[in-house]
């Protein structure tokens, strides 16, 4: 079933099933942080550093111009912070990922819904 949903769904819906998975999976670090689960940390960790680096391969700079090396930067600083809190166990870096990664979903939720309500005038 989740396969057919992600073949099935659009760009934008892709894009937002990326971040809400990464919010998913950084909310879970921060978890298994503060209960001292080292490998669930890790693998939860991991999974987050996935989707942002997928998200920053998925940048087409031709089209995106300004707005994608913004975004680029944004990732890589998000990947650093990721990768700071596993090595030093640092739950701020991960609080500052999972700002960070629920201001853009919330940014592109509505991007999109101004986008439908544009090409349905």
């Amino acid at each position: 079933y989740k396969e057919t949903s992600i073949q099935s769904a659009s760009r934008e819906k892709i894009l937002l099933m990326l971040y809400e998975g990464a919010i998913k999976f950084v909310k879970l670090a921060i978890q298994a942080m503060d209960k001292k689960q080292i490998k669930e940390k890790c693998e939860n960790i991991g999974r987050a550093h996935d989707i942002v680096l997928e998200l920053n391969n998925s940048l087409d700079h031709k089209i995106g111009g300004q707005l994608s090396a913004q975004l680029e930067q944004l990732y890589q600083y998000m990947s650093e912070q990721l990768m700071k809190a596993n090595m030093e166990n640092n739950i701020e870096s991960l609080k500052t990922v999972l700002k960070l990664l629920e201001t853009l979903h919330q940014g592109w939720v509505q991007a999109i819904q101004k986008l439908k309500s544009e090409t349905k005038e």
